[in-house]
Parts: C-alpha cells; structure tokens; sequence
C-alpha cells in the first residue's frame, strides 16, 4: 500500500550520486535501514529501481547527474529534495569516515528533517539548461582562445622578440607577421586554431543576440543598463530563469556569493572575501560590468557614484572592494527591473533622496 502522507513520507531515501553506480539507503521513519544496495546511475535504472518502492522522500546532492535523476524518480513518485553539498557537506557529512555508504544513510537520516537545514536548491528547466550550454560553451571557447593566445605570446618571448598590442579578436590575424620564422612551424597552426576559435566566439554572440531577442525579450530592459550586454542580460536571466523565486531583489547578490562571508566575534569584525557561492560564470560577469560601469568609459549615474565612494575610502584594495559592490549592486538592480517591468533611470536613488529631504 501506498503511503497516503503526500506531505511528510514516512520512508526516507539516500541517494549517493556516482559517475557510474550510485548507493542508495532505505530507511523508515523508526530510522531503521530496511533497504541498503547500489544502482547503475541511468535513467533505465533509476527508474527500474525507484519504481518498486513505495513514496518516499528522496534525498541527493546536487551534482552533474542530479537534474536528470531527480527528475526520473519525481517520475517514479517520490518527492525528490536536491541538497545544497555546500551546506550539507559542512554540517552533516563526516569528514573523518567518509563513503558512499556512510554518505547514503547520511542524506536517508536528514530525509526526516525539515528542509531547511538541506538547503534545497530547484533545477532550471531542460529548454533553459540547453539555452544555457550556448553560454558555456561561448565561455570555453574564451579560456581555451586566452590560453592559446597566452602561449603564443610566452614562447616569443622567450626568444627575445614582442609580439604587438591587439585585441582577442585581432590576434591571429596581426601578429602572424611579426612570428619569427624559426618559431613558424610550431606557432602558426595555434595562430590558426586561434583564428577559428574566433570565427565561432562571433557565431555564438550573434545566438546570443537572436536568444535575447526571440525568446527572452525580457533582457532589452536589462541591457539599458551601461555596461549591461546581450550576454550578461541573457546568463542573468537563464540562470536566475523565475524572478518570483526571490523573495527580495537584495537576496540575489547573496545568492551568487557577491556577499562578503562573516566571522565576527565580540568587537572584531574583520574584512572577509565574498562568499563565491553560485553561479561562477555570471558572478565573474557582473564583475566585469562593474569595471565598466567604474572604468573610463563608464556613464555618470547612481552605480557609478556609489562605487566611487567606496574606493574614495581607501585602504587595501579599496578599487576592488569598490567593483565587487557595484556588482552586487548591480544584481540587485537587474532583479529588480525585471521582476517589475520597471524601466531604468540612471539616477533613481538620488531622485529619491532629493524629494525625501
């Protein structure tokens, strides 16, 4: 018999992900362990194996297998929880014996515990995680042309010679002749691939274009932002997918680790690093356009003065500290604009104040 508590299962699992078997735990609300064994980590598997169980509250990390097994199990009708391993990890797993044995019965205990000491995190969906690969492959395609390029310089270098100052996109073409012709042989076939990483870098900005105006049109109101892009706008949306999942627009920039860590104690407070928490690639790409928005060409307006203030402070690595706020500043700003529909003005917050006074 199925059991009839929708809410709150009686019978808690532990899933262990694995590259190819995962271990599994069984465990009743007693926390007596009725079922221990291993499954193949397929979908063929995983729902051979989940089916035969009664509804179970399921309990895994998240990993690179985690999106598309819990959607199998959800399927197999389990309520599925996918743990923060962040936060697990630190509180619950043991760090002295660890295995996937030990991990399994772990995650089956805290199936019984509510889900907030889990930390749940929500998958996007599979049409956003597709439009979401376009980014970071773009991405790759970056640090391996950065890599390349990195090289070439290197080894020129170390025969005395300088290759001239160019952009990225330039490289391969403005430096071929200036490549000393007994370095010809080894460096010119990387001129070539760096050339053809190139060609396609500029095939996925114009999809990042036609994704930004086709299918998420919502990015035009983010990209009136200086130093806003089709591709900030866009890895914003994806990876964030539903603005109604944040409660307040402040808690996106802890939700990307654009939050300083903590650890005071009595009077002290010291000055930490943020978090990192999140997504790395849209973090590092807001921090890009808070060097914009601080840089010589940046326009004046209430990002730009807010940042400016706090390197007009000072001290250790004031200019930093100064663009990693108005990143998060800016996180803020952009969940804001689009879970409002609200259209940006560059100098809201001094408008404000002035009609506060």
């Amino acid at each position: 018999m199925k059991n009839s508590n929708t809410n709150r299962p009686q019978l808690s699992i532990g899933l262990d992900l694995g590259d190819k078997r995962s271990r599994f735990c069984l465990m009743s609300d007693t926390e007596e362990i009725l079922v221990e064994n291993s499954v193949a980590t397929t979908k063929i598997a995983m729902s051979r194996v989940f089916s035969k169980f009664e509804r179970a509250r399921v309990v895994i990390e998240a990993s690179t297998h985690s999106a598309w097994v819990s959607q199998a199990i959800e399927d197999s009708g389990h309520e599925v929880i996918v743990a923060n391993p962040r936060e697990v990890g630190r509180k619950y797993l043991s760090k002295t014996k660890k295995n996937d044995k030990t991990d399994a019965r772990t995650l089956a205990h805290l199936g019984h515990v509510s889900e907030f000491f889990l930390s749940p995190i929500k998958h996007r969906s599979r049409s956003c995680q597709v439009d979401l690969t376009l980014i970071r492959a773009r991405d790759a395609l970056m640090k391996t042309r950065t890599l390349l390029i990195n090289h070439v310089r290197s080894t020129v270098k170390i025969f005395g010679e300088r290759l001239p100052s160019c952009t990225a996109d330039a490289f391969a073409r403005k430096v071929l002749p200036d490549i000393p012709s007994d370095l010809a042989e080894p460096l010119v076939p990387l001129l070539k691939q760096i050339g053809g990483i190139t060609q396609q870098i500029k095939e996925f900005n114009k999809k990042v274009e036609e994704l930004c105006e086709t299918k998420y049109p919502e990015t035009e109101t983010l990209r009136r932002i200086p130093g806003v892009g089709p591709l900030t706008s866009l890895a914003f949306v994806l990876t964030l997918e539903d603005p109604k999942r944040f409660r307040k627009s402040r808690q996106v920039g802890a939700f990307l680790g654009l939050v300083p860590r903590q650890h005071d104690s009595g009077d002290v407070a010291p000055q930490l690093r943020i978090t990192k928490a999140g997504n790395e690639h849209l973090r590092r790409l807001l921090v890009s356009a808070g060097q914009y928005i601080l840089g010589h060409f940046g326009e004046d307006c209430d990002l730009r003065r807010f940042g400016e203030r706090i390197s007009a402070r000072g001290g250790k690595a004031a200019k930093k500290r100064a663009v990693v706020a108005v990143a998060r500043k800016l996180s803020v700003l952009l969940h804001k604009l689009w879970s409002t529909g609200q259209v940006y003005e560059p100098f809201h917050s001094t408008t404000q104040r002035k009609k506060a006074s």
